[in-house]
């Protein structure tokens, strides 16, 4: 399956889904690794992968934008929107799970500010 993908100014490989069952590919690829995810508190967003050892604050936060961009949160609300940040290690999928849905053990939430949206949009 194809996935959005994105290289930051650092280099680091921001990669997302398109749908549930993209997103289902994305994370059972992603599941149980180091790597640094992004997802929106409220349902209804793309898995973002940074492809990064230690991304940078500027490649969460660029992440974060595009995860939130996609987001039915924004496209309701059109504001600010909450994200989680978490790792594949926190990752989990109960046999009980729809198809693009997964658990996670632990995350920080970080505020994606509707201004910077905006930049994504041009």
């Amino acid at each position: 399956m194809k996935f959005r993908e994105f290289v930051t100014k650092s280099g680091a490989k921001i990669i997302w889904g398109k749908d549930a069952e993209s997103n289902e590919e994305l994370m059972e690829k992603f599941k149980g690794k180091p790597n640094t995810i992004i997802h929106t508190v409220a349902p209804g967003s793309p898995f973002c992968v940074i492809e990064a050892k230690n991304p940078s604050q500027e490649d969460v936060s660029l992440s974060a934008s595009i995860c939130s961009r996609y987001s039915q949160d924004w496209r309701d609300n059109k504001s600010d929107v909450k994200v989680n940040v978490f790792t594949g290690k926190d990752v989990y999928k109960k046999e009980d799970m729809p198809t693009g849905t997964f658990g996670v053990k632990k995350s920080r939430i970080i505020i994606v500010k509707k201004k910077d949206i905006l930049k994504l949009l041009g």
